[in-house]
């Protein structure tokens, strides 16, 4: 997988790809994580990339001509299976998503900025837009950064234990059970005894029935999906 991520801020994303398991996705050449920077594509010597909205108003405005120039060039060199866009009106990332996104091959992440991006480029260029959630973020660099590991930790090869992501929160709908390591008893609270038991069937049934319950108290609305 190739992600290509277009920024007027690039070094603010370089510091988790340089550590853990990204960086050994990176290393292994799972996946491959480019960064532009947006001003190499800005028209004129002051490398502007933004200007005032038409018809007034607050923020500035990031211009159409070199989010075009650069998005353009990316796309004259492969294809592309999604130009997304993350701004927070769009559709909210979730797990079923991440999934989806898992088996591209190439994908542009564009980080908005300022108030966002001019209307035509979203018209002329842009395939999905996501939010990682319903609030505002100063730019869209953290969001991509959550977005790109969502998605190339479920690369095949990238988690050491390839079946822990089949058992992630979110996989079947529902949030993660209880889960133990040692000591067996600490400070009074102990493992419930069917973990201790051996019987991997039941034991499944137990996972299946603490995650079901604790999806109801907290989460409810993932049942109904």
């Amino acid at each position: 997988m190739r992600i290509d991520i277009i920024s007027v801020l690039p070094e603010l994303m370089e510091s988790p790809f340089q550590t853990s398991i990204l960086k050994r996705a990176l290393q292994k050449g799972l996946a491959e994580v480019h960064f532009h920077q947006l001003r190499n594509w800005s028209v004129g010597k002051h490398r502007k990339v933004d200007d005032e909205p038409y018809g007034g108003g607050a923020g500035m405005v990031m211009l159409v001509e070199p989010l075009d120039l650069c998005i353009s060039e990316l796309k004259a060199q492969r294809d592309y299976d999604e130009v997304i866009y993350l701004t927070p009106d769009g559709e909210t990332l979730n797990q079923r998503m991440a999934n989806s996104l898992s088996i591209k091959k190439n994908l542009i992440f564009l980080c908005g900025h300022y108030k966002g991006i001019d209307q035509r480029v979203r018209d002329l260029h842009i395939t999905k837009e996501i939010s990682i959630g319903d609030y505002v973020l100063t730019g869209g660099e953290l969001a991509a950064c959550v977005l790109a590991d969502s998605v190339i930790r479920l690369l095949p090869g990238v988690l050491n234990d390839e079946q822990s992501a089949l058992t992630d929160t979110f996989q079947d709908n529902l949030l993660s059970p209880p889960i133990y390591t040692r000591p067996e008893e600490y400070k009074g609270l102990k493992v419930p005894e069917i973990l201790l038991s051996g019987h991997f069937g039941k034991i499944e049934e137990w996972r299946h029935d603490e995650a079901l319950r604790i999806t109801q108290e907290r989460r409810p609305d993932l049942l109904q999906d």
